[in-house]
């Protein structure tokens, strides 16, 4: 007999240690299917890594996840539903709602991350609510010809967008222990809703366990690279082929003042943008002004970027890797849109970005205009 408590009472302490190793998770389900697997997953390296199955029982599910010391992001999937359900791991104890029929409404509670993370959604889902009423408001006050609200309209909503990425700002600035932060500032710097000085500055304020995160050093990487494309710096040195097959640099390419022009000959926006700077460089040209374009157009379509110079009159210098997306003077400045320009002086240095239309003239007119 006291064999068998001495045995019992190591397992239970074996099974108390295990379980500091763990945390649970609870949930509800409405309206899954019993049996349906719930996989959970977590990001290493930026790939997905299951982490287990979860079944769902009478509307239920349960088990227990590994701790860690690590900033991660988790997510649970619901592939029979398509969809997934984002939380962040805090080594506490989670309770999951799933909504069939609304899986973006589920949500996560269980630490401070998840709770930041469910205001921050929810916020989020108002102000989009509020863009849809107004965007059914807009379509009302066209279909009657009432010029007066539609304006009215625009500026409310100028207005709210204002408001959301000012509380994006003031999310990213002010959460500074979660790694949820750092998936949003990414976001505003891939749109350009951010400087790089500014998401340099929410960087520096970082917890040392979200900084230490892949997604972290993946952003402060992207970051330095928008740094050295920043107004006031000097341009990034490149050199590229040209349509003849030669290898022309930047340098050799100022002038008083360049333009680096970003764009494609499948790029609509820049095909409807380039009789404007070419107005502008048969303009300015004598004066000083050069342009080097450099296209974004793909592998095994050059006949296409040269139809598309010859075609639009682009009669300035011209490069191209044919590498779309992958282009590496494009990654050196940043450029995730185009058409993209850089304004530089004489000495390399940027002074202004993506001019386009009757602001393009009016810069170029203020520095060359009266020589």
């Amino acid at each position: 007999m006291r064999r068998l408590f001495a045995a019992f009472l190591t397992l239970f302490i074996v099974s108390c240690n295990t379980n500091k190793d763990f945390y649970a998770v609870e949930g509800t389900a409405e309206g899954f299917d019993d049996n349906t697997p719930i996989i959970v997953f977590t990001i290493e390296n930026n790939q997905p890594k299951a982490l287990d199955t979860l079944l769902v029982e009478n509307g239920t599910f349960s088990g227990m996840l590994p701790k860690s010391e690590a900033a991660n992001i988790n997510y649970f999937n619901i592939a029979k539903y398509n969809g997934n359900l984002i939380f962040f791991p805090e080594n506490e104890d989670l309770n999951v709602t799933l909504y069939k029929d609304s899986i973006q409404s589920s949500f996560v509670t269980g630490g401070n991350q998840n709770k930041m993370y469910t205001n921050f959604t929810k916020t989020l889902r108002d102000f989009n609510n509020q863009k849809q009423t107004n965007m059914v408001r807009f379509k009302t006050a066209r279909e009657q010809q009432d010029n007066l609200l539609v304006g009215q309209i625009q500026k409310e909503n100028k207005a709210l967008l204002d408001e959301e990425k000012a509380y994006k700002k003031a999310f990213v600035s002010e959460n500074t222990n979660s790694i949820f932060s750092v998936m949003l500032l990414s976001e505003l710097v891939s749109r350009k809703e951010i400087t790089a000085s500014e998401a340099s500055e929410v960087i520096n304020k970082l917890s040392p366990k979200v900084t230490a995160s892949d997604i972290t050093e993946t952003l402060k990487k992207n970051i330095a690279g928008m740094q050295k494309s920043e107004i006031g710096g000097l341009a990034p040195q490149f050199t590229a082929p040209t349509p003849e097959g030669t290898m022309l640099s930047l340098q050799e390419t100022l002038g008083k003042y360049t333009i680096i022009d970003f764009w494609a000959s499948w790029c609509r926006p820049c095909r409807v943008e380039n009789p404007n700077v070419v107005r502008v460089y048969n303009k300015y040209h004598d004066k000083g002004l050069n342009i080097i374009s450099v296209s974004l157009d793909k592998a095994g379509q050059k006949d296409r970027w040269l139809k598309a110079i010859a075609d639009d009159d682009m009669d300035w210098y011209h490069v191209s890797n044919l590498k779309s997306w992958k282009d590496p003077i494009a990654a050196q400045y940043g450029v995730r849109s185009i058409p993209a320009t850089f304004l530089l002086d004489e000495q390399g240095k940027i002074i202004a970005k993506n001019l386009r239309g009757p602001a393009l003239e009016t810069k170029i007119a203020s520095l060359l205009g009266d020589q």
